[in-house]
C-alpha cells in the first residue's frame, strides 16, 4: 500500500506542470516569489485566479507552464502590487466575466493599469459582499471586509474566500491583519471558519497576520506560505510557530515551488510540491454539519450596485451608463445618463 501511495504521489507531482486534469478540483498556490497567486480549476474546467503576484512576466510563464486556457473569475484580495500585478496579463488574455475586489481604490500606477485592463476586457466588477459564487460544483463563499476597517488600509480590507468541494475546505484571506480577523471572529462561528484542510498563510507569514485565537477557530490541517526573497523577514518565526502549535503541516513556495492540491469528488485530497518531492495523500475529511451563511447567487447584471463612484471606479466600472450593470441615479448627478464621468 505504501508503494502504491508513493507512486500515486509521484504521478501527481509529474502532472503538476501540466494542465489541470478534468474531473477533480485543482488548487495551485503558484510560486510567484514574494506575493500571492492562487489558481483554482474546477472539475468541469471553470477557473479562478485569486491574486496574481507582483510580476506580469512570471504570471505569463505560469499560464504557459500550466496550460491555462480560460479564466472565469479574477479576484483581488486587496490592491497591493504583490497581489494584483499578475492579474493584469491574465485578465487581458482571458477576459474573465467577473472581477471580485474590495472596492477600495489604490493610488498606484499598477492599480490604475489593472482597472484599465478590466475595462478593456469588458470584465464586470463585483464588489465583495456576503455571497456564494458557484464555480461548477465548487462553492466559493465570499468573506467580505467587515465594517469598521480603516478605509485606507488595503490589508485590513482583504477579501477572503472559503472554498468547498465535497467535504474539502480551503480558506484564503489575503493580507488580513489582526483587526480584520478579530472582527471576523466576532461575526462568524468557529464552526464556519474551521476546520480547514488547506489554509493560505496570512500576509506571507508576517507577525501581524495570523494569531493563536484566529488559528484556534480555523484549525488548519495544512498551511501554505506564499513567500519569496524579501526584506520583511517573511515568514516570521512567530507565524511558523503558530502553525506548528496548531498541528498543521507547513508548505512554502520559496522552498518547494508551486504547491498543488488535487481534490477528488467527495473531498479526499493530495498535496504535491514542485520541488523536494511530494507529500503523502491526506485522508478524507470527515463530514460535519456546520452552519452556513445565507447563500447568495452571483448577482445578475441588473442587481449590481455601487454605493458611490469610488466603488464603481475601484471595480473598473466607471463611467457607467444607463442600461449598464450598476448604473444608478445617485451616480449620475447631472442626469445625462452617464454616471461617474
Amino acid at each position: 500500500m505504501r508503494r502504491r501511495l508513493t507512486l500515486a504521489a509521484l504521478t501527481l507531482g509529474m502532472a503538476a506542470a501540466q494542465a489541470a486534469p478534468p474531473g477533480v478540483l485543482t488548487i495551485r498556490f503558484l510560486d510567484v516569489g514574494q506575493g500571492d497567486a492562487v489558481l483554482v480549476t474546477a472539475p468541469t474546467g471553470q477557473t479562478l485566479l485569486y491574486d496574481g503576484g507582483r510580476s506580469e512576466s512570471r504570471m505569463r510563464e505560469l499560464i504557459r507552464q500550466y496550460r491555462v486556457t480560460r479564466l472565469d473569475l479574477a479576484a483581488a484580495s486587496h490592491g497591493d502590487a504583490d497581489h494584483i500585478t499578475g492579474l493584469i496579463p491574465a485578465i487581458a488574455l482571458f477576459k474573465p466575466k467577473l472581477f471580485l475586489n474590495n472596492g477600495i481604490a489604490s493610488t498606484t500606477q499598477t492599480y490604475g493599469r489593472l482597472l484599465n485592463v478590466v475595462g478593456q476586457a469588458g470584465t464586470q466588477g463585483l464588489l465583495a459582499r456576503e455571497q456564494v459564487i458557484n464555480l461548477g460544483a465548487v462553492k466559493l463563499t465570499v468573506i467580505p471586509p467587515p465594517p469598521g476597517m480603516p478605509k485606507g488600509d488595503q490589508n485590513a480590507n482583504s477579501v477572503g474566500l472559503l472554498l468547498q468541494f465535497g467535504t474539502f475546505r480551503a480558506l484564503l484571506t489575503g493580507d488580513s491583519e489582526t483587526p480584520e480577523t478579530q472582527a471576523w471572529l466576532r461575526k462568524y462561528p468557529a464552526s464556519f471558519l474551521g476546520p480547514i484542510d488547506v489554509y493560505k498563510s496570512i500576509h506571507h507569514g508576517a507577525a501581524n497576520g495570523d494569531s493563536a485565537a484566529w488559528l484556534a477557530a480555523v484549525r488548519p490541517r495544512n498551511v501554505v506560505v506564499s513567500v519569496g526573497p524579501n526584506n520583511y523577514g517573511h515568514p516570521t518565526a512567530t507565524a511558523l510557530n503558530l502553525y506548528r502549535k496548531a498541528g498543521a503541516t507547513i508548505y512554502r513556495t520559496d522552498q518547494q515551488g508551486t504547491v498543488t492540491v488535487t481534490v477528488q469528488p467527495g473531498g479526499k485530497y493530495a498535496i504535491t510540491t514542485e520541488r523536494r518531492g511530494t507529500a503523502a495523500p491526506s485522508p478524507a475529511t470527515a463530514p460535519s454539519p456546520r452552519p452556513q451563511p445565507a447563500p447568495v447567487s452571483v448577482p445578475p447584471a441588473s442587481s449590481v450596485y455601487y454605493q458611490n463612484c469610488a466603488a464603481a471606479r475601484a471595480a473598473g466600472a466607471a463611467p457607467v451608463r444607463v442600461g449598464q450593470p450598476g448604473y444608478g441615479k445617485h451616480l449620475d448627478r447631472d442626469g445625462d445618463g452617464v454616471g461617474c464621468e
